[in-house]
Parts: C-alpha cells; sequence; structure tokens
C-alpha cells in the first residue's frame, strides 16, 4: 500500500496497477482507490489497508459480550437479541447493529478465544501453536496408548471392536510392543504390551531395552499399582501428563492416526466407512475377520512401519535405520527376570496338603510333592486365573507354576456363558419394561399425563405376582402377635391395636421389679374388684 502511495503522490498510479494490487489483495478496484485515500489523509492507514481508524466512540467487546457469546454457544444474533432485551429493562445501553457487533468480535477477538466461547477448550486448541520438543536419543522417551480399531471382528461369534496397546519410541519413531485386547484393555495389556516392548529377541525383533521415562495420560490402567510397581523394579521414571493433553504426547498420537488412515480403513467391517442411505450400516454379506486374523494383519503392519515406512520427521529414513544409527547403550533385561517383574504380588500362603489357596480356589503344580507346609509368595498376571507364578517366601527363590484345580472344561465354560447372557438379556428387557413410561404431548402449560390403562383384574394379577417376590410382604406378623407394652409407655394406638392380651408384663425398670398389665389400647388396665369389694 505503501508503494502505491508513493506512486500516487509521484503521479505516476495508473488504474492498470491499481486492478492488479486489488487482484492480489482479492478486493475490489474501488476497495484500493478508497484506502489511498484514506492514507493520505493518515499515515497510520497505510499499515492496516482496510481497518477502520479507532475514534472516541466505537464499539468495543465487553465482557459482558463475552460472557453472552459463551452463553449463546458464539450466536452473535443471540447475543444482539440479549443487549437489545436488557436494554429495553434498562439495563444498560442499546447494542449497534448487527454488522458492527461482528465487526467488533472479530477485531476484539482472536480466532482461538471466539472458538473457544463457542466450543470450548478443545475448540480453542485448533488454533493454539505447539512447540516441538528435541527428538533426542533412542530409548530416551517412550509414549504409550489404548486406542479402539474403528474396525468390526469377529470374537467369538460377536463383532466387536478391539483395543491396541502399544507403545512407541518418539526418538524413532519406532513401534517397540504392541498388545491387542478383544474387549476393554486392563492392567494386563499394559504389562503384555511393555514386555513386548522391552525384550529385544525374536519374534520383537531389534527394538527394545529399557527406556529412561514414559509418558502416560491419566490413565487408571497405566497407573495402577500393579504397572507403576513393575515401572519402579524396572527404574523407568512414570511422566504423568495433565488430562486433555493429547499435543503433550504427540508421537504416540499420530501413531493413532496413521494407523486408522493407512491399514484399519482397507480392512472388512471397517466402522467408519461412508455407506449409501440415509443411516450407515453394515451389508448383510460382510465376512469379518477373525480375532486372530485382525492381530496378524496389526502385527505384520507394525513391521511394516518400522522397516519400510519412511516418516517425514526422520528425513528419509526408515525407524529401523534411525535406530541402527543411534549408538546410545540399551539396559536389556533376562526374560525370566522381565516376566518376574510384571507379575502382581499376592501376598504369602502357607503350602498345604491340597496345593496353594488363592481367591478360594485350589491351585497345584507336580512341584509341590513333599514341599506342604513351606511359606511361599504368590505372584500372578491380571485376570489370568488359570495360572500362578509361586516363590519361595524367605528366599525369593522361584519354585515353579501352579495351575487351578478341578478346571472347568471348555464345554463347561460356554455353557455358563450362555447361562449368563441369557439371564443379563432377560433381566435387560424386564428393566426396559419396567421403566418403559408414555406421557401425553402438551400443547400448553400444563402437569405431565402419564398415559396407559389397566383393567382391575390386571392390576390384582401384577400386585399377586409381585407379592410373591417381595420379602417384606412374605413376613407374617400375626403368627405371634407383640405383647403389650408396660403401663407408662406412650403406645399410639396403631401400634396397641396389633399387641395382643397376655400375662401381666414385669415392667423391666420398677422400683419393686413389678408392673401392672395393659389394656389393647397402650395404657394401664383399670384396677379390679374382689368380691368383697376391695381394690386388687
Amino acid at each position: 500500500m505503501r508503494r502505491l502511495l508513493a506512486l500516487r503522490r509521484e503521479g505516476k498510479l495508473t488504474t492498470t496497477r491499481v486492478r492488479s494490487a486489488a487482484d492480489v489483495l482479492g478486493v475490489r478496484e474501488r476497495a484500493v482507490w478508497r484506502w489511498l485515500a484514506a492514507a493520505e489523509r493518515d499515515e497510520a492507514a497505510a499499515r492496516a489497508p482496510g481497518e477502520r481508524a479507532a475514534y472516541p466512540g466505537r464499539f468495543t467487546v465487553t465482557d459482558e459480550v463475552r460472557a453472552l457469546l459463551a452463553l449463546w454457544k458464539g450466536n452473535v444474533a443471540a447475543v444482539h437479541r440479549e443487549l437489545t432485551a436488557r436494554a429495553a429493562r434498562g439495563e444498560g445501553q442499546p447494542p449497534p447493529s448487527i454488522p458492527t457487533l461482528h465487526r467488533a468480535i472479530r477485531r476484539d477477538l482472536t480466532p482461538g478465544e471466539r472458538a473457544g466461547l463457542a466450543g470450548g477448550e478443545r475448540a480453542a486448541r485448533k488454533h493454539d501453536v505447539f512447540l516441538a520438543r528435541p527428538r533426542g536419543w533412542r530409548n530416551k522417551v517412550w509414549e504409550t496408548d489404548h486406542m479402539q480399531a474403528p474396525v468390526l471382528v469377529d470374537v467369538d461369534g460377536r463383532a466387536r471392536r478391539p483395543w491396541i496397546t502399544w507403545f512407541t519410541d518418539c526418538a524413532t519413531n519406532a513401534i517397540t510392543g504392541v498388545a491387542v485386547t478383544p474387549v476393554h484393555p486392563s492392567r494386563e495389556s499394559v504389562l503384555a504390551a511393555l514386555r513386548s516392548a522391552v525384550l529385544r529377541e525374536d519374534p520383537y525383533g531389534p527394538f527394545g531395552g529399557l527406556p529412561e521415562k514414559v509418558r502416560v495420560d491419566r490413565g487408571k490402567d497405566f497407573l495402577s499399582r500393579t504397572v507403576t510397581a513393575a515401572f519402579d523394579l524396572l527404574d523407568v521414571t512414570v511422566e504423568d501428563l495433565p488430562a486433555y493433553t493429547p499435543h503433550l504426547k504427540g508421537t504416540v498420537e499420530g501413531l493413532n492416526r496413521a494407523v486408522e488412515s493407512m491399514f484399519l480403513a482397507a480392512l472388512p467391517g471397517y466402522a467408519r466407512q461412508p455407506r449409501p442411505g440415509k443411516r450407515a450400516s453394515r451389508p448383510k454379506d460382510e465376512v469379518l475377520l477373525s480375532f486372530e486374523d485382525f492381530t496378524a494383519r496389526l502385527l505384520d503392519w507394525t513391521l511394516w512401519w518400522n522397516t519400510e515406512h519412511r516418516p517425514a520427521p526422520l528425513q528419509g529414513r526408515t525407524p529401523l535405520e534411525a535406530w541402527q544409527e543411534d549408538p546410545t547403550p540399551l539396559r536389556d533385561v533376562p526374560a525370566a527376570d522381565l516376566w518376574t517383574f510384571t507379575l502382581e504380588d499376592a501376598g504369602t500362603r502357607t503350602l498345604t496338603t491340597r496345593g496353594i489357596r488363592f481367591k478360594k480356589r485350589d491351585y497345584v503344580g507336580p512341584w509341590m510333592t513333599g514341599q506342604a507346609g513351606i511359606q511361599v509368595r504368590i505372584r500372578f498376571m491380571p485376570h489370568h486365573d488359570h495360572r500362578i507364578e509361586v516363590y519361595h517366601a524367605a528366599t525369593g527363590r522361584y519354585l515353579g507354576p501352579a495351575d487351578l484345580a478341578d478346571q472347568a472344561t471348555e464345554e463347561q465354560l460356554r455353557a455358563v456363558r450362555r447361562a449368563r447372557s441369557a439371564r443379563a438379556r432377560r433381566l435387560k428387557k424386564d428393566l426396559e419394561a419396567s421403566q418403559r413410561e408414555r406421557y401425553a404431548a402438551a400443547t400448553q402449560a400444563e402437569p405431565p399425563r402419564r398415559l396407559g390403562a389397566l383393567t382391575g383384574a390386571q392390576a390384582h394379577s401384577e400386585l399377586a405376582r409381585s407379592a410373591g417376590t417381595s420379602l417384606s410382604q412374605l413376613a407374617l406378623p400375626d403368627v405371634i402377635p407383640p405383647a403389650a407394652p408396660p403401663a407408662d409407655w406412650r403406645t399410639p394406638a396403631s401400634l396397641a391395636a396389633l399387641t395382643t392380651a397376655g400375662p401381666p408384663v414385669r415392667h423391666p425398670s420398677g422400683r419393686d421389679g413389678a408392673g401392672a398389665p395393659d389394656g389393647r389400647d397402650g395404657r394401664a388396665a383399670p384396677p379390679t374388684t374382689d368380691e368383697d369389694g376391695d381394690a386388687s
């Protein structure tokens, strides 16, 4: 703009140049001429062409406007209506026009502030600028996370979305360990992925060793007592990141996005595939992958990522090449020791002739012969109830595994699962039927009217069925009615009517240890006279 202003003052400004400037700026030609005229009057206008100069009476965004923008989710028209209504009630000055209000909001608020007032902190974060950490060296920092794969997989005849747990090295972008769980992951998933990440023997590949630090995102599985104890034993620092800060572990978050677009989207059963029609539905003839097949394909893709893929931050190298070019020494852990460190401690037990009692079940092993009476320490993998690992309580020496005695067969387990599923479906159906209520539609302000009519016979039948299951109604209080209370007790008439006449009740706290019999209404019985007329 200053160049055009100088040319205009020199008399060398032509219409062609003004048109070219308008095309570059994306405005009309007359707007450029107007900006030039404003720049001749005020030199400051040349620094910000098109921006209106400030004046004392210009409308600016106040705290009240910001609060209303947050209340109405960024709806400027609704804010204008609210300000107009408040001014009509005498609660402030009338607002400017809607275009002026729009200009003031765009001028006084940043894009991040406008997005945050409309959509919250997560929307505002999309307009922030984040710094990149130094890459460091291999095994300096790992990042870990759970991810639910958007792919339906056949798990025992049911379509489920498996979960992926993996560890990635921030310096080389290598996937050091991965574990797949058919249902929701647990601390067992974290420990399994950790073992595959630390071990460097086959089939886990050259990646591994102990990292210096692991970043987690406040997940309860990663911060459980078992996992944190394993990290402490392995001398690994756990960095617990604040909540809702995915940008602080961008390496694993980028891997979560990459695996979906580069691998999962092409699998059968992909849940986010756009489909024709008003509702998204899967084709009826679609054949889903089995869990085993899905896990095998994911591990193959992980191998491709580590050995063939060339991420942009690595400048043309694969994660394997970046790993091998790094001379940083590695800290290895023997497989047997690693297995011990990643087990949960269950305390000490006494080995008896029936084996080891754990969780109200007996575990036995062939090595227990002749060992009854010793104190042992139990360690186990979470949720793996079929086997425990046994160590000597005094020396810590590994004795051997112990398997569950009298373990049910697979047919029995399937029968139990079917019975449990049927019971859950029946209970769910009963609960839905009991909570299904309908109300009449209202066109004016009135109390809600519940719909649904019952005949007297239907109500009597339903009450009879409920009486057969209610413990309070199954009780028989009239079989042995309570005795009458003492005379000086103030008993309500409703309770006194339930008592029965009986022998005189001795007053428990009387001076002479005796009490007078009560009437059925709870009051003291009137005195009686004998044959001579004397009171007794």
